[in-house]
């Protein structure tokens, strides 16, 4: 695979890995990963394997079944695409957090957020989805804090 060839498909992937997200496929989702791996940098949370991806998309679809991402711009290195994007959704369902469960507020926020995908040498293949955000602005806007 050429490095032209090898950056399309890089990107193709990240595209379809945002849509995908989107439409709850989720299934297709763990198979844009050679190793699913998300790291949250605005909570801290990991969520490394499988299993843990999946309980991610369960906890984090349950209170905003509509959550939607809208790309602003791709930036690729020699491993890594840079996306920056739009999130929104609506507070609809539970949210679990460490101090309680909060009702659903039926608020809706929009933000702006930026996510690294590293990929396994040589592949279209994602080991890693380092998402970086500012969880204080989404609870702002949902009436949280």
């Amino acid at each position: 695979m050429t490095d032209q060839t090898l950056a399309a498909a890089r990107e193709k992937t990240i595209r379809d890995h945002m849509r995908l997200e989107i439409t709850h496929e989720f299934d297709a989702v763990i198979d844009t990963f050679q190793h699913p791996r998300y790291e949250l940098i605005g909570t801290g949370a990991v969520f490394d394997g499988e299993e843990a991806v999946r309980a991610y998309f369960k906890a984090s679809r349950t209170p905003f079944p509509d959550q939607s991402n809208e790309i602003i711009a791709l930036r690729q290195s020699e491993d890594a695409i840079v996306a920056e994007f739009w999130l929104t959704g609506s507070h609809l369902g539970p949210l679990k957090t460490p101090n309680g469960e909060i009702a659903p507020t039926g608020k809706t926020f929009r933000v702006q957020m930026c996510a690294v995908f590293e990929f396994a040498t040589g592949t279209d293949k994602i080991v890693c989805e380092r998402v970086y955000f500012d969880q204080g602005s989404i609870l702002k806007q949902l009436g949280l804090a």
